[in-house]
């Protein structure tokens, strides 16, 4: 049965039932043309299953939302439903007895066997319960690259970072812009995240992040990590743009060669009617080292004083992870399914590309999985100095390592 038919039915049994129909309300920041799309599935099955979905979007990145997130569930104003990373952002929420716990659900559900990788749901459970739904995986490592702005040139189409550095100067000297980055803190730290697998190497990567190996983290293989980073900032020269959407439209409209983001940015090509191996590439891993980090997106849900909330709660987590929703969602997304058995034949090649780096397992945690908030704000703040400035690379090297080494 065709989607659209199950939803059919299933507004059809709520109409003549009067079944649920509860408002709540859920906060993220989903903003973006490819964003907004995405979320407004999640928000068309909740409605179709009875109860309303109430969108409580916070425009700006996470960085700008989630204090303001924060701010209401520990100020005795919750929403029904919020979006965070995976990882340790809701950590201090969920101690503090401040979020609904949905081992109940995620049982029910068979939620241990359904979704995969298991860290995904590793990175929900806290004391051996269950606080966070998971809705897709995203990762960071890729390099975006308008096809046109080197069929122009009549140049090939680079196949990984060091061939894109290598294309920089006949892209500036036509009046290109070589690699697109934003103004927010967090992409010049995406980038950074991205160089250290692509550059490093894995193995290298899970010394420094997994071991905390700090010896590594001071030597060569790093080294060469922050060059990369300098070579990226003196090709970002002349961007001159603060969203991150905003610096995909770049690479969309040909202003810009490449640029380093998350799988996300297939949202924005996909509204622009872009497609992907015609238009535009994607390289995982900058073309370098094709790993995957499993970050991306979940639900958490704050306890409110209301049980008839609290179901509709539950009946949107089990929402999130279901078939339909995961179909639904990513496709419009860019990002991964957080289950391996739905029906994704309609993804496009960069979506193929991700999904055929998870099914191999050329995957790895995400950084927000390992290190403390504190720990990351202090490399992002590193990052956003040495982006901004001409600060010399083995300067930021040494600066990181400490940064590290006190977490």
């Amino acid at each position: 049965m065709k989607l659209t038919t199950k939803l059919l039915a299933a507004s059809a049994i709520v109409s003549a039932t009067g079944a649920f129909a509860t408002d709540l309300e859920v906060t993220h920041w989903w903003t973006s043309g490819g964003e907004a799309a995405a979320v407004a599935e999640l928000a068309k099955l909740f409605d179709a299953s009875g109860d309303h979905w109430v969108d409580g979007a916070i425009a700006g990145s996470g960085g700008t939302a989630r204090p303001i997130m924060i701010s209401r569930i520990t100020g005795g104003d919750p929403m029904g439903a919020t979006q965070f990373n995976h990882g340790q952002q809701a950590l201090e929420l969920v101690e503090a007895g401040l979020m609904l716990d949905l081992t109940d659900v995620a049982e029910a559900n068979d939620w241990k066997n359904k979704i995969f990788p298991s860290t995904l749901l590793d990175a929900c459970t806290i004391d051996g319960r269950i606080y966070c739904a998971p809705v897709n995986i995203h990762s960071p490592e890729w390099l975006w690259l308008s096809n046109k702005v080197y069929e122009d040139l009549g140049l090939p189409v680079p196949t990984n970072w060091n061939e894109f550095v290598a294309s920089a100067e006949a892209v500036r000297a036509a009046g290109k812009v070589p690699l697109a980055l934003g103004n927010q803190p967090w992409q010049s730290n995406l980038a950074f995240g991205a160089m250290q697998v692509a550059v490093a190497g894995l193995d290298n990567w899970k010394a420094v992040n997994m071991d905390k190996n700090m010896e590594v983290a001071a030597g060569d293989a790093y080294a060469a990590v922050f060059q990369a980073a300098a070579d990226a900032r003196g090709l970002a020269v002349g961007s001159n743009v603060q969203d991150w959407n905003q610096a995909t439209n770049l690479v969309i409209t040909d202003q810009a060669a490449g640029q380093i983001m998350g799988d996300w940015a297939q949202g924005e090509f996909a509204v622009a009617g872009e497609v992907a191996g015609t238009d535009y590439t994607c390289l995982p891993g900058l073309g370098l080292n094709a790993y995957l980090s499993t970050g991306g997106d979940a639900f958490y849900f704050p306890k409110l004083e209301d049980a008839e909330k609290e179901e509709a709660q539950k009946r949107l987590a089990a929402m999130i992870v279901s078939p339909e929703a995961q179909v639904a969602f990513n496709l419009k997304k860019g990002s991964l399914p957080i289950r391996g058995d739905v029906d994704l034949s309609a993804a496009n090649d960069c979506m193929k590309k991700g999904l055929e780096l998870l099914a191999s397992g050329n995957v790895m945690p995400s950084g927000d999985m390992l290190w403390t908030p504190d720990t990351q704000k202090q490399v992002e703040d590193l990052m956003v100095e040495f982006w901004m400035s001409d600060m010399d690379p083995a300067v930021a090297h040494e600066r990181w390592v400490d940064i590290l080494s006190n977490n």
